[in-house]
């Protein structure tokens, strides 16, 4: 009899994993946004498409690179138990690309595209292009409500 001992995090996570709650933010605290806006806070896109009539897809490509971790343990055969062992791999890089779809110069739509879950996280390599973003709208809502008052 063998014993094998392995992990292995799925290459789809998307039916354990919560969706990134910034990313979930961005897709509707954005919308409304000028042009000038998103430059403010997400600075220049990768690259532009048009898309229609006063219509723009604009791409924000963000590549993560980070260290990989692995983990081996050696194979032992011991007295009754002939092995044991295995190994763990871990590599949570990848790439995520943000598009935002303008519309007449205001943010229309947010979606993600990309290897860009983590293992317990939807969209979560996405973060670092909407971070600003969510909280710029955050503060100019919060401005507006306080004028109005």
């Amino acid at each position: 009899m063998s014993i094998l001992s392995s992990c292995v995090i799925p290459d789809d996570t998307s039916g354990i994993a919560k969706v990134d709650a910034t990313t979930a933010a961005a897709r509707k605290e954005m919308v409304g946004l000028s042009e000038a806006d998103v430059r403010m806070c997400a600075g220049f896109p990768t690259a532009t498409a048009g898309a229609g009539h006063s219509s723009q897809i604009w791409t924000y490509q963000r590549v993560v690179q980070r260290g990989n971790l692995s983990i081996v343990v050696p194979t032992l055969a011991v007295g009754a138990i002939p092995a044991v062992g295995g190994s763990v791999n871990v590599a949570p890089g990848g790439y995520c690309n943000t598009q935002i779809r303008m519309v007449d110069g205001r943010v229309a739509e947010v979606a993600y595209a990309g290897d860009n879950n983590l293992p317990n996280s939807v969209d979560a390599l996405c973060v670092s292009t909407v971070d600003a973003c969510v909280a710029y709208a955050r503060q100019r809502d919060h401005r507006a409500t306080a004028v109005s008052r």
